[in-house]
């Protein structure tokens, strides 16, 4: 019978190399002198080596005992290194199942924020599962989220606020298609049963906006506004352009010699090149406008106009000018706005007669 190494033969040798200590075992040294145990074989026709431990963690007697466990698995048909890789992928996918609703939302945030066009899809995407979601099935395991979970969430906003409901309902099922394409939970997706929601009949009433017939009115009152912010409302008007496209306009967009603003894709919600003609009025408007820095509507810090958040300071401005603020969200072509940031709320600009018909609040959740 071949006689083995002890541990202190073992223990001399200083020198990277593989040396045998008995049944496929080796003792493996590598060039910085680490030391470890592996298990060699051979599997249709290719060397194969499995890791049995640090000799730090790991005896020889037990780095033998491991190296008889495989050579009798290797006779009765099984692959070590397979049985060790599943092993692992088993205990990986026994955590991944184990993870909370709150935990794949976040992970599903952060794989698809940078698909989303700025920062506001992420803030609301967060806000509205912090505030609706995580409070009721934020602990709930992944793959044990059902029917039931789901019409906690839903039902209590589809009473007070049905569209928050649907956009909530829609996140929800965006979540759980992710975490079963990963196998982290069955194909069955709860949020995307039929009838979920109550239907709502949606509301006739339109969108306050300005008479065509009383837009030259309104022009020649804003054009004697001195303020910057009046000069970017008007572009708007004369661009028919989107806010955040107006309030980030740059010079170096602007050829004002052929008369067009090309705005480039990163600015643009569609993603894609526009080019907006510039009429004689906007380029009238734009050359008489300082150049401060490469923003055309230039802000505090080097960067461009701001609205405040909340629109006090605008509200204000605006009744002064028996102007009024009337109602949020609206259609920028039929209003006459300006966004306010970070709100999402748009600013729509009434005569007086028109703004003491329309209610005092009026909000919509988002």
């Amino acid at each position: 019978m071949r006689r083995l190494p002890t541990v202190r033969e073992l223990e001399k040798i200083k020198r990277p190399g593989r040396f045998a200590i008995g049944h496929g075992g080796y003792l493996q040294i590598s060039q910085w002198l680490t030391r470890s145990w592996v298990f060699r074989y051979v599997r249709d026709g290719k060397a194969r080596h499995v890791g049995m431990g640090s000799t730090d963690y790991v005896t020889l007697q037990e780095a033998r005992e491991k190296a008889i466990e495989y050579r009798r698995l290797l006779a009765r048909g099984g692959d070590p290194l397979g049985e060790k890789h599943g092993t692992k992928l088993e205990r990986q996918r026994a955590v991944a199942r184990s993870k909370t609703f709150k935990d794949i939302a976040l992970e599903y945030i952060d794989a698809h924020q940078g698909e989303w066009r700025g920062d506001a899809s992420r803030k609301q995407w967060t806000s509205s599962l912090e505030r609706f979601v995580f409070p009721k099935i934020g602990t709930v395991p992944i793959a044990d989220v059902g029917v039931t979970d789901i019409l906690a969430v839903l039902d209590p906003i589809a009473r007070k606020v049905p569209e928050t409901a649907r956009r909530v309902k829609h996140r929800l099922a965006k979540i759980l298609d992710w975490a079963h394409s990963r196998d982290l939970r069955g194909n069955d997706n709860p949020a995307r049963r039929p009838n979920l929601l109550p239907k709502h009949k949606r509301s006739k009433n339109h969108f306050a906006a300005l008479p065509y017939v009383a837009l030259p009115q309104f022009m020649a009152e804003l054009r004697k506004l001195p303020h910057l912010s009046a000069r970017a409302l008007e572009l708007l008007i004369l661009t028919a352009a989107r806010p955040k496209e107006i309030v980030g306009a740059r010079w170096s967009e602007m050829d004002l010699g052929a008369g067009m603003w090309t705005i480039p894709p990163d600015r643009m919600k569609g993603g894609r090149r526009h080019r907006v003609p510039l009429c004689s009025d906007a380029i009238s408007l734009l050359a008489a406008l300082p150049r401060v820095n490469d923003f055309v509507f230039s802000g505090r810090f080097n960067s461009h106009m701001h609205v405040d958040g909340d629109g006090t300071e605008v509200k204000r401005k605006a009744r002064e000018k028996r102007f009024y603020r009337a109602v949020t969200t609206a259609q920028h072509l039929n209003l006459i706005g300006v966004r306010v940031e970070p709100s999402g709320r748009t600013l729509v600009w009434l005569s007086s007669a028109e703004a003491n018909a329309y209610p005092e609040s009026h909000s919509e959740e988002t």
